[in-house]
């Protein structure tokens, strides 16, 4: 059924005056309990209230739908980080389903993305249906493994790393103090990663609380054996004696960076070697984390949960292909079918590990696609030749499909560490 626009209801940026009523519909809109603490009201408007960047739909005086914005940076395949126009806190209350808001603040937006000079804009998607239709498709994937810790096969009396490093347990504190600038190090290398705000290192630690259920997590920092700070994860356990006899703990990782394998093999060890855990739970991890094969017996990692994650959408066809870096060596032609006026047209990619040029074109297309598909291909994680298996790209050119993959796969594939 096609959505039903209603004109009496307004839709437009949220005052400071409003900010408490458009929390309170997120937390409506995302089934959550509508209290809103004066205190979390204060530190999230502080934070991260921008004018213009938060958008409400108003009926009657009363906010019915949500829709956030904020500055991000992204990281492209070869390290550059584009600008990108970060959605989040989209809602609509169930009483106000199928009248078109959400697609009137999407249009709203972008538009304004785009006047700006965002190169793309990203979003996780909380329902695959919804956003294609807007010109997103699902740029990185995550998964979480389960690891069975006595299977694992990890030698319990070892002291500590193999390459002698080691590992210490802080305090929030030190990890404000260390987690950004090891942070921006991880992002300046992993293509789908995403900048984080003071506010973030702060909530992850407890500095600030708005979950009156929020657990204060463990920290563990690892250190090379020059002393340099190159992983850091952050985890809870929860209690499990079982028939009482024997402690069957699980450690749960909020999340855990390293910028090099040692630091990351490190960290895997040492909480898959914790007294009384038997079982640890991964967090979100990139589709081919190396986790498993950090194991004696890999089989002790089982995959628990798959999904696509960060989701992209194009909004300068040119500078975006220009932002990242090709291995291969070509050129390549593309019709890219927009969905609002905003993108799209025939482009030549001219790439080399040089660098890349891409320019508007009359030149016969190689390829055809949507706007989607191509956002789902900009990081290097999904394949022309599926995708035309799939017929959602079609190759104008014999062999073309294979060709642009040869320029726009990636070795490693790209992940995305957070939430927003």
């Amino acid at each position: 059924m096609p959505a039903i626009p209603r004109a009496d209801i307004d839709v437009r940026p949220v005052t400071e005056a409003e900010f408490a009523d458009w929390l309170r519909a997120v937390k409506t809109g995302f089934l959550q309990t509508p209290v809103v603490l004066e205190e979390e009201v204060e530190e999230r408007r502080r934070g991260r209230f921008v004018p213009g960047r938060y958008l409400g739909a108003f009926d009657g005086g009363r906010c019915v739908a949500t829709f956030r914005s904020f500055d991000q940076r992204l990281t492209a395949v070869g390290g550059a980080a584009v600008p990108a126009d970060a959605i989040s806190g989209v809602t609509v209350t169930a009483t106000h389903r199928r009248r078109g808001l959400l697609s009137r603040m999407m249009a709203r937006d972008l538009a304004a993305a785009k006047e700006r000079g965002d190169v793309v804009a990203t979003l996780i998607a909380a329902e695959y249906p919804i956003y294609g239709r807007y010109g997103f498709g699902p740029a990185t994937w995550m998964s979480e493994w389960t690891v069975d810790v006595p299977r694992a096969g990890l030698d319990a009396r070892r002291a500590g790393p193999a390459d002698g490093g080691r590992i210490d347990l802080v305090d929030g504190e030190e990890v404000r103090e260390l987690g950004p600038e090891l942070h921006e190090r991880l992002r300046r290398v992993l293509p789908g990663a995403v900048d984080r705000d003071e506010l973030w290192w702060r909530l992850e630690t407890g500095a600030v609380r708005f979950d009156p259920s929020w657990k204060q997590p463990f920290f563990a920092v690892y250190r090379s054996s020059s002393g340099e700070v190159e992983g850091m994860a952050a985890y809870v356990v929860e209690d499990n004696w079982g028939d009482g006899k024997q402690p069957l703990n699980t450690a749960t990782v909020k999340w855990l960076s390293g910028v090099t394998p040692a630091a990351e093999r490190a960290l895997w060890h040492y909480l898959c070697s914790i007294d009384w855990v038997a079982t640890v739970k991964s967090g979100w991890r990139a589709p081919d984390d190396l986790l498993p094969h950090f194991l004696p017996d890999p089989r002790a990692a089982r995959i628990t949960s798959l999904a696509d994650w960060l989701w992209v959408r194009i909004l300068d066809v040119e500078r975006a292909l220009q932002a990242r870096t090709y291995t291969g060596e070509g050129t390549l032609v593309l019709e890219v079918a927009g969905v609002d006026g905003l993108t799209g047209g025939r482009y030549r990619l001219d790439a080399s590990a040089d660098g890349a040029s891409c320019t508007p074109t009359t030149e016969s297309a190689d390829i055809t696609l949507g706007l989607g598909d191509l956002g789902a291909l900009w990081l290097g994680d999904e394949s022309v030749v599926r995708l035309t298996a799939l017929g959602r790209v079609r190759e104008e050119r014999a062999g073309a499909a294979r060709k642009a993959d040869a320029l726009l796969l990636t070795s490693r594939r790209p992940w995305c560490p957070d939430m927003f």
